[in-house]
């Protein structure tokens, strides 16, 4: 932001660069005492103009008006612009400058007509309304660079809320979770050693995933197609043959990246909620690619008896998911919900 102000600062010192030179190219041509005298009254206001602007600019604008002092800033402000208007007269000559070779008195003449009420009244008005574009101008430089600011505040709070969102979906998963499978790894080891070494493997490629590639804003696609297969396959450790799990997932994956654990906080809920015992139950998890978008499928059995878990997951759980689907795709994904009698799906479709 620092940067940003600082090209609105040399921006207005150029336009005051020309400003201050444009009496020189108008008077140039006339080198009279009385080309001269008009020159040095136009720089005079000119330089009372620059210092209304700066005052305006770094005193009053950040100590009054953005302090919620109005009352104080608009009188002083006025204040300011009608000592402007009315130095202005005193140092500046009224009515337009004489031609050069203008005899002496045809310019008494032009001094007689000078102090008419009519060209009086108009240098005054002329004088309030350049003041008060001075004023708007840089009050107008200030508003910009605050709103700028506060923009990139609420940005920069929105990314910290981001990650603190992502940071608790990707905790999303379970400590007990990992207990109950290494007890079913230990029930393995005797059982069917090469089914516990299989369990291990897919444990440690859970682990590594959550300790160093979820730390990432993005991750490939791949990866964590790796991720959700070997969640799965050590969920299916804890339950018995009752409960059906198919995953639909097409061999060839494009080599695109997505954020970190998208689909993990469907898939544990749809564990969580959709088995019963001992009725039998099933978990369905399909991904399916189109040109610009990924969409993930989520179907879960829903019973009688976990009726009123149900409701937690579309809860709690599903706003969190919606906030953080919001800060990362703003409102550019799909998020539909079908609460059927008996089956709950998901479907989330992102772009890609």
């Amino acid at each position: 932001m620092l940067k940003t102000k600082k090209v609105f600062l040399l921006l207005y010192a150029i336009i005051w660069v020309f400003v201050l030179l444009s009496p020189y190219f108008r008077y140039m041509q006339d080198i009279s005492p009385n080309g001269w005298n008009r020159m040095i009254g136009d720089w005079t206001n000119l330089v009372l103009l620059l210092l209304l602007f700066l005052i305006n600019l770094f005193v009053l604008v950040p100590r009054l008006l953005f302090n919620d002092k109005r009352s104080q800033y608009f009188v002083i402000v006025t204040s300011m612009i009608f000592a402007v208007a009315v130095i202005s007269l005193f140092i500046h000559p009224i009515g337009p400058p004489q031609p050069p070779g203008m005899g002496i008195h045809e310019q008494d003449i032009q001094s007689d007509k000078t102090f008419n009420l009519v060209p009086l009244l108009g240098t005054i008005l002329n004088n309030l309304i350049t003041s008060l574009l001075i004023i708007g101008s840089s009050t107008a430089l200030e508003l910009e660079f605050k709103w700028r600011s506060e923009q990139k505040l609420r940005k920069d709070a929105e990314k910290e809320q981001l990650k603190t969102n992502l940071a608790l979906l990707r905790h999303q998963v379970s400590p007990h979770f990992f207990m109950n499978t290494l007890n079913n790894i230990h029930s393995l080891i005797e059982m069917d050693t090469e089914k516990a070494q299989d369990a291990v493997e897919r444990l440690s490629t859970l682990m590594r995933y959550l300790l160093y590639d979820s730390a990432q804003n993005t991750i490939e696609l791949k990866k964590e197609i790796e991720f959700i297969r070997s969640f799965v396959s050590l969920m299916q450790l804890r339950h018995s043959d009752e409960v059906q799990v198919t995953m639909l997932i097409p061999d060839q994956v494009p080599d695109i990246k997505i954020p970190p654990m998208l689909f993990i906080s469907l898939l544990e809920n749809a564990f969580k909620h959709g088995v019963s015992y001992p009725l039998k139950s099933y978990i369905h998890f399909e991904l399916r690619f189109a040109e610009a978008s990924l969409t993930g499928i989520v179907k879960n059995s829903k019973h009688k008896i976990a009726t009123k878990y149900q409701g937690e997951f579309s809860g709690i759980g599903l706003d969190n998911i919606k906030e953080s689907l919001k800060l990362l795709y703003q409102d550019n994904f799909q998020l539909l919900i079908f609460d059927k009698e008996s089956e709950f799906e998901v479907n989330l479709k992102i772009p890609l």
